[in-house]
């Protein structure tokens, strides 16, 4: 059984950076694929960023991606990631999920099948 929790939103204000932690249990292997996304009312879920569980492979969305990054603690098994530069247009609940493989899509909400309960990010303006 998988269980994600993430942790570490909060209200910040533009320019200000921000560092969100999922903390995972259960079957985690290497090719894996553990994936943040976010979620505005009224929008679909919306790719961030994913991370091959051995850290070879990373993908950011076009809008983050000069400004968050994608990290992980293999041994403490927690997925990070690391937000900076914030944007009002950044807010919305993060959630991280997780796929048992890399590959065709990573970027897709629809294709992970574990996820976390969500942390809420505000970015103020």
């Amino acid at each position: 059984q998988v269980q994600l929790a993430e942790s570490g939103g909060g209200l910040v204000q533009a320019g200000d950076s921000l560092r969100l932690s999922c903390t995972t249990s259960g079957r985690t292997v290497g090719s894996s694929a553990m994936g943040w996304f976010r979620q505005t009312p009224g929008k679909e879920r919306e790719f961030v960023a994913a991370l091959k569980w051995d850290g070879t492979t990373s993908l950011y969305a076009d809008s983050v991606e000069d400004r968050f990054s994608i990290s992980r603690d293999r041994a403490k098994n927690i997925l990070y990631l690391q937000m900076s530069s914030l944007r009002a247009t950044d807010t919305g609940v993060y959630y991280c999920a997780m796929r048992s493989a890399w590959g065709s899509g990573t970027t897709s909400h629809d294709s992970y099948p574990f996820w976390g309960q969500g942390t809420q990010v505000t970015v103020s303006s």
